[in-house]
């Protein structure tokens, strides 16, 4: 028999939240706030809610362990979802439709699923009588979707990010589409590489010395055959992902006023994410190199520029890794140990000395982030839950 899951007051949960449009540009968090308060009163959790910077809210739910001296334990989710095609959708982005199965949603993996398993585990250990020992917050944070800087990246500074103590996190991962779950424990450097190509303007017609054409097209051929490379090192290693290797894409050309005029500046602008393994110093050098190497006057800028954070240890000197894996290996699970592709506010967390690790329990599941037709299965949304019940008493009575 079909199990009922638009009866599973769980699946209901996540799917209110899904409705709520905290959607970019220009998102109005009032709705995911009123929601998650009604959340927290249901539960018995205390909440706080600060403001960094005007309309960029961070809520904070906490479960006081028995021991509250003792550094807390953090479960990080951000509100915010990426801006939709809604014509593109088979079912309306903001509906949470439930198909089949399937929920869909935007947010439904990205991360708002994850969020709401937080939720229904706490809800489930405080209603079967458990007791931390450490204390417990659920942090619901926004702007990780463009950046963080704004959400997570204000929320650090404050003294009432201070205040919680925070000595260990969980954040977002990505589906798996195996068996395996996946889980992070770094992730790759993000730089926003601006090239300015400056050159003698005039005529179209002439063949004129100093080009910002040839100039241009150097720094695009170098940059693009680093490309090549990262393609060809995951080409050559099955069992890589695309953390694992250093990521170039071209993704802005600017430049000229008149298709019979040569401009007298061009401008590439690349997404660069760092491999970890990269000396970024030496990188910065390369690019320096080949600045002068294209010609005159060639500079390069940053339109962001992130610092290399140290990776979480998964080993034995880090007692909330070796009690996440014992959770993991009673439940019979199978983690796949990898490098986040893109920014989390898990380097925020990072930069600070804070232990993170990115995990969104969803296996068998092709990542759908950011997609048309963004969904999860409720029957992994549910299971997830369950895992939530196991890990978070584990790395909280460390």
């Amino acid at each position: 028999m079909p199990i009922d899951y638009e009866a599973d007051p769980a699946v209901s949960n996540l799917r209110n939240y899904l409705r709520i449009r905290s959607v970019h540009p220009n998102v109005n968090y009032d709705g995911c706030i009123a929601y998650l308060r009604a959340q927290a009163a249901e539960i018995g959790l205390s909440v706080s809610v600060c403001e960094p910077l005007p309309k960029k809210p961070i809520l904070v739910m906490t479960w006081e362990g028995t021991e509250p001296s003792l550094p807390s334990i953090l479960l990080n989710s951000h509100m915010d979802v990426v801006p939709v095609f809604e014509k593109s959708w088979t079912h309306p982005p903001f509906e949470a439709h439930l198909v089949d199965g399937m929920i869909y949603g935007r947010g439904a993996q990205d991360m708002k699923s994850v969020a709401v398993q937080y939720i229904e585990a706490v809800r489930r250990l405080k209603a079967n009588g458990i007791r931390l020992k450490r204390t417990l917050h659920l942090s619901f944070v926004p702007d990780e979707e463009i950046g963080g800087a704004t959400g997570m990246g204000e929320f650090v500074k404050t003294e009432d990010f201070r205040k919680l103590n925070v000595g260990f996190a969980l954040d977002e991962g990505i589906a798996s589409p195996t068996d395996e779950y996946q889980i992070f424990s770094g992730e790759r450097t993000i730089w926003h590489l601006k090239i300015d190509c400056p050159g003698k303007s005039g005529h179209g017609s002439l063949l004129l010395p100093d080009n910002n054409g040839e100039k241009i097209r150097y720094m695009i051929d170098r940059l693009m055959d680093l490309r090549a490379e990262s393609k060809k090192q995951l080409a050559d290693h099955p069992d890589w992902n695309i953390g694992d290797v250093t990521s170039v894409n071209l993704t802005m050309l600017s430049g000229g006023i008149q298709n019979n005029v040569v401009p007298e500046l061009l401008t590439a602008s690349f997404d660069i994410r760092i491999a970890l393994s990269v000396d970024q110093k030496q990188f910065e050098d390369t690019i320096k190199r080949w600045c002068v190497e294209a010609g005159n006057g060639v500079s390069y800028s940053f339109e962001q520029r992130d610092p290399y954070v140290v990776p979480t240890k998964l080993d034995a000197s880090n007692p909330f890794w070796v009690a996440f894996k014992a959770a993991s290996d009673e439940l019979k699970i199978s983690l796949k140990q990898c490098t986040f592709p893109g920014g989390t506010d898990s380097r925020y967390l990072r930069e600070l000395g804070i232990p993170a690790i990115g995990f969104s329990p969803m296996n068998r599941t092709v990542p759908g982030l950011h997609e048309h037709d963004e969904h999860l299965s409720a029957q992994v949304y549910l299971r997830g839950i369950q895992l939530y019940e196991k890990i978070i008493p584990a790395v909280a009575n460390v």
